[in-house]
């Protein structure tokens, strides 16, 4: 029988077409269909386009055009139009403009500013939407969800946490950090107190004054704005035991609340700093450069050491993994003023607080299409979709496992842009999201990076050499354990909104006041250090502080007698 060479071209032509198709769909060992298929929501064939304001900058915006923000819009029918604050001070400022103007985006996260909104009438009551079309959010929520009542004077909800519950803290990542040939080399020397931190670097600094033609900085931070407290004044409690409350200090027995710095000890931990300015080992443009030059600094490979928070360097340190510099990249260490303290348990136990999250306002186009947008954001396929990308093109399951494909789990270590290119935790923070010890239906968790051997997976051969002198597996192995510091039953303070105008015009100048003295505090001659401490301390109470650590006090009982109810 003669064929045709027309015949045999379509013929190949549908072999191959069938054959790119079937791959598409081979997420599994074996499997030749979707393990966990998405399913589109009832309102999926109705495109709408929410606008919302979110007061973090976002420097890898993508426009809602990833494929994991296509995705979204294909199962929900919804686009997202956010606009992102264009500097760490505006987002306050803009929020200010809404609220005298009236003019509101569909949705908004105001971080910790929302009760401006709330006092001009600017947001919308969750209750009852929550009630009737929110039965994910219930479920997600579940006990937390009365934790999300504003106050004792007004307990109903304006806006869904952040998570749903909270997440475990499954390893260190930031705070006191030293670059890994700084320890390589001096044969793991023990960094327990800000004397070691400072010793280690120096004699290494003293050694190597340049890195690859460029002068090494043993110290550099950033104070560019509200960076300050992340990586100036924060230290100052994590150095000498106290866990994160923001500005301020809660006395677990009593419950009593002060701003941290009237703590004694600190004084020890910023007459360091003062100490380290004046010693040429602090950077001297710490106090003038801006984020992005801080950044720029780190991922040169010059900065011997940080203190920071993780989340505010990961830029720079994923471009040194790219460039393979991985001995320029940091160890976590866990730094005291001195031997007989020790930091707080990076996983100590806290209250679920709620308190910052995504708020619906009274200009909302379609607020019960946006709560049921909310609501799928509660939903496993949401998380996962948000988290671990789309199943077949980012992840697949092994074994039943889910894995990111080999090309992208490379991707997002080692590509600062990983996240605009995929959408992949474009969209996790600030919507609604379920904790990281969740499991889902797979028998997965929720969340990628949450098992210890896939931390250590995460980690280079050279900081896994690093971590194995230390005696260790994951850096958390290093710092003291939860149940040595007692529950925060209150929570994170610092998610706690200041819902009286007055209390809060008070504490907005103080920390303006704070961020601009404590570098001038830091930058003295060692001999004037202890006058300009104290007179730090006083233009605290000229300002009214004490009116604020009374209503804090106050408060975080009030909520506790709330939550029980």
């Amino acid at each position: 029988m003669k064929v045709s060479k027309k015949f045999l071209t379509v013929i190949s032509i549908i072999v191959i077409v069938g054959f790119i198709l079937s791959t598409c769909f081979i997420t599994s060992a074996g499997s030749s269909k979707l393990v966990k298929p998405l399913k589109p929501t009832p309102e999926a064939k109705k495109p709408i386009i929410f606008t919302m304001y979110n007061a973090e900058t976002n420097p890898n915006d993508d426009g809602f055009k990833s494929p994991v923000a296509q995705k979204i819009k294909e199962l929900t029918g919804v686009t997202l139009k956010v606009e992102y604050a264009i500097s760490a001070s505006a987002g306050q400022q803009k929020l200010q403009l809404m609220a005298a103007s009236g003019d509101y985006p569909d949705l908004v996260y105001a971080k910790g500013d929302l009760q401006l909104l709330k006092n001009a009438g600017g947001i919308v009551q969750l209750d009852n939407l929550i009630e009737k079309y929110g039965p994910n959010i219930k479920k997600a929520y579940g006990k937390n969800l009365k934790r999300l009542r504003w106050s004792p004077q007004d307990p109903h909800i304006y806006c869904l946490g952040i998570t749903t519950d909270n997440d475990a803290t499954l390893d260190v990542n930031g705070g006191f950090m030293i670059q890994h040939r700084v320890v390589i080399e001096q044969n793991y020397p023990r960094i327990r107190t800000i004397k070691d931190f400072e010793d280690v670097i120096v004699k290494y600094w003293k050694k190597h004054p340049t890195t690859e033609g460029l002068p090494t900085i043993p110290l550099t931070l950033c104070a560019d704005d509200w960076r300050t407290v992340i990586s100036v004044t924060n230290p100052a409690f994590q150095a000498t035991g106290a866990p994160d409350d923001g500005e301020f200090y809660v006395d677990p027995k009593t419950l009593k609340v002060i701003r941290h710095y009237k703590r004694p000890i600190e004084k020890e931990y910023f007459r360091w700093l003062n100490h380290l300015w004046n010693a040429g080992i602090l950077d001297r443009e710490t106090f003038v450069q801006k984020d992005d030059q801080y950044k720029a600094k780190i991922a040169s490979g010059r900065v011997l050491a940080l203190i920071d928070a993780g989340w505010a360097v990961g830029e720079p340190i994923t471009a040194l993994k790219k460039a393979g510099k991985y001995e320029y990249t940091y160890g976590y260490y866990p730094v005291t003023v001195n031997e007989k303290i020790k930091q707080c348990p990076p996983d100590v136990k806290v209250g679920y607080t709620g308190g910052w999250g995504v708020a619906i306002t009274v200009k909302c186009k379609d607020k019960v299409r946006a709560i049921k947008f909310l609501d799928w954001m509660c939903t496993e396929d949401a998380n996962i979709l948000r988290q671990w990308g789309i199943e077949g093109v980012h992840h697949t399951y092994v074994n039943g496992k889910r894995v990111f494909i080999s090309k992208i789990d490379q991707m997002r270590k080692t590509d600062p842009t990983f996240s605009k290119k995929t959408g992949i935790g474009a969209y996790v923070y600030p919507f609604p999201r379920l904790p990281n010890t969740y499991i889902d239906s797979t028998g997965n968790p929720i969340a990628p990076d949450t098992r210890k051997e896939d931390i250590r997976k995460n980690y280079s051969d050279v900081e896994k050499k690093v971590l194995s002198a230390y005696k260790a597996e994951i850096w958390k192995d290093l710092f003291p354990k939860a149940n040595e510091y007692p529950e925060k039953t209150w929570g994170y303070l610092w998610m706690i909104s200041i819902d009286d105008p007055k209390i809060k015009t008070i504490n907005d100048k103080i920390w303006n006041y704070t961020l601009s003295t404590i570098p001038k505090v830091v930058m003295a001659k060692e001999k004037d250090f202890d006058k300009l401490w104290n007179d730090f301390l006083a233009g605290f109470e000229r300002l009214g502080n004490s009116k604020v650590e009374e209503y804090y006090t106050k408060r975080i009982k009030q909520n506790i007698d709330l939550w029980t109810k």
